[in-house]
């Protein structure tokens, strides 16, 4: 854990007057000019981003939709069939992989990088290096992935830092507290059934076939797998080429470490920082710990934590005040889909922000998609009220799928007022997935990965994308007019996002008051909102509906507005014009009507 900051400093970026904006990169693919796509292609085939594919141009690119923060998925060294033993790589087996291009959270080796991404593979740790650098000169902060709850079936690093995963663990013991790993004593690991059909494509008797591909994987005693599956033949629709990570946590649920008191739901980083230290804590608190403050002192800003639910609370109250030390402003981002346990994970995991899926986004989804209504979207904003500035935002992201996709609203411009409602309507940071502004709907049939989604396992083009990078301009040069038209408005609406200060004061509804008024055509596909700081706000209304409203009779209680005129001019933010409101009781009132899927913003 020694300090090399003084090699990698911190680099200081000058805060946004609006909230943070993450753009998320999938890296193997962001750069890729490639449009062969053939489904199970190798990379020769299919081709593959590189780091240096984030020129100064493309960091522009993305700085201009109001990026604070680039999350590089992907980075970590992770199981792929791709060989670089030239490189002094062991190979991986692909019985293990899902795809040729591998799981980004198959870890196999926290201490280096994908070489995939490499100009240069010998060279990747410090082309990887570089790319930090140009992200903080072009001002946007540098976030990658840490997945503590599982790594790859074989995690072999190749680093002096540490001793592997489960180099030193006694295989003997089905659970043992500073064992990295859980065991089945006695029994080998056995490749699920019908996997065959699975390994880079089935197809066992073409040239590019690996030649570890044999239906088996040596595993003695077997591992418990990623999800937690016991069994020594997980089911193929397990994480089976993962294994579980021992936090500690005996196999009938009771902990083998300390808890953390209840009042320390209120104490600093440092406080909690302070109760660990004398403590006596499993190896696997550790190592995670000295990886993650390895990337911090590299010039990673923060990590965003697959899966975090499946790994105990203290542990996050251990590593994320022991980050916060190294580091106070880093970005600390968690997956977690439980809402009972969101305060936990807050409060006592020391998260600075989690993802607003089960609640939010599936709700807005519907909405997106003619099956919910706008109270719906309201209600579930309000339960997590007291915690809203914590819990992102998104729209699209790895997991989720494309908006445009046939099988989830079939066009990105259904997703243009769920944008202004999701980005504008909290004060907690805003996620993009790239390829979303531009409409990418995800189609490829890629191999592992299935249509509607990204391929994450796979080399693999992204249309779209392809045709905004225009062979590394990023000018959108060969997007179509539709596509461009979608990425400006994500370019305004991301402006407000990055720049207004009202979008980190207080939120108000006006959903309600509008819904019961009486002669006016607004209903529970529009959405009406104020934000508000220092006399400065925002009035957004939204039509989910993809036909035109007919005459709306906007209200606005007086005290939302704290004014005292009989009449008041609102300017436009997301429209071409502004809109003037008249006193009429104890409310301002004005009359506008929107087109099918508009969103106006004004500003006052």
């Amino acid at each position: 854990m020694e300090n090399e900051n003084a090699n990698h400093p911190q680099t200081e970026i000058p805060p946004n007057s609006g909230k943070p904006v993450v753009y998320q990169v999938f890296t193997r693919l962001f750069g890729n000019t490639n449009t062969t796509n053939k489904p199970w292609g190798t990379i020769e085939e299919n081709g593959v981003g590189k780091f240096s594919d984030f020129t100064p141009q493309a960091l522009q690119s993305i700085k201009a939709l109001g990026t604070t923060h680039i999350w590089y998925t992907g980075v970590p060294h992770h199981a792929l069939a791709t060989s670089y033993l030239n490189f002094g790589i062991t190979d991986d087996d692909p019985d293990v992989i899902k795809g040729r291009a591998g799981s980004p959270y198959a870890v196999k080796d926290y201490y280096n990088v994908n070489p995939d991404l490499a100009d240069n593979p010998a060279n990747r740790l410090h082309e990887f290096e570089a790319l930090i650098q140009r992200t903080h000169q072009h001002g946007m902060k540098v976030v990658i992935d840490i997945v503590p709850n599982h790594v790859a079936r074989r995690y072999q690093s190749f680093s002096p830092r540490h001793d592997n995963f489960g180099a030193n663990d006694d295989k003997s013991q089905g659970y043992a507290r500073d064992n990295n790993f859980y065991y089945i004593p006695n029994k080998p690991f056995v490749l699920p059934e019908g996997i065959a059909d699975t390994v880079l494509g089935g197809k066992a008797t073409e040239k590019n076939q690996h030649q570890l591909v044999d239906g088996k994987f040596d595993e003695f005693p077997a591992k418990w797998t990623g999800n937690g599956s016991r069994a020594p033949q997980p089911d193929v629709n397990d994480w089976y080429e993962t294994v579980k990570i021992n936090y500690g946590v005996r196999p009938d649920g009771t902990h083998d470490f300390p808890a953390l008191p209840e009042a320390y739901r209120d104490k600093s980083a440092a406080e909690h920082a302070a109760f660990w230290a004398d403590k006596s804590l499993p190896d696997s608190w550790y190592k995670f710990r000295d990886i993650a403050i390895y990337w911090l002192d590299k010039g990673v800003d923060g990590f965003r934590f697959d899966m975090a639910e499946m790994v105990p609370v203290e542990f996050w109250s251990f590593l994320n005040s022991a980050i916060k030390q190294r580091n106070p402003d880093a970005f600390l981002l968690a997956e977690v889909y439980q809402p009972d346990k969101y305060r936990d994970y807050i409060q006592l995991g020391k998260m600075d922000y989690l993802y607003d899926k089960v609640g939010f986004y599936d709700t807005l989804k519907s909405i997106i998609r003619g099956e919910g209504k706008v109270s719906e979207l309201v209600s579930v904003h309000d339960e997590v009220s007291d915690i809203a500035t914590h819990m992102l935002h998104f729209l699209e992201n790895h997991d989720e799928q494309r908006i445009a996709s046939p099988e989830f609203a079939g066009s990105a411009e259904k997703g243009k007022p769920a944008l202004a409602v999701s980005a504008l309507i909290s004060a907690s940071p805003t996620l993009l997935y790239f390829g979303q502004d531009l409409g990418e709907d995800g189609s490829e049939e890629a191999g592992f990965g299935v249509p509607s989604r990204t391929s994450i396992f796979d080399y693999i083009g992204v249309p779209a994308h392809q045709r905004f990078m225009n062979g590394g301009k990023f000018d959108a040069g060969q997007s179509s007019s539709e596509e461009k038209a979608l990425h400006n408005f994500y370019k305004e609406t991301m402006g407000i996002v990055a720049t207004n200060p009202a979008v980190t004061g207080k939120y108000e509804s006006l959903h309600a008051l509008n819904l019961a008024a009486d002669g006016t055509a607004y209903t529970e596909m529009q959405f009406a909102f104020m934000r508000e700081k220092n006399e400065r706000g925002i009035v957004v209304i939204a039509n989910f509906s993809t036909e035109s409203t007919g005459p709306i009779t906007l209200t606005i209680p007086i005290s939302s507005l704290q004014k005292n005129t009989t009449e008041l001019t609102l300017k436009p933010l997301l429209y071409h014009k502004g809109i003037t409101f008249n006193l009429s009781g104890s409310n301002y009132t004005a009359t506008l009507s929107l087109n099918g899927l508009e969103t106006k913003v004004f500003e006052f």
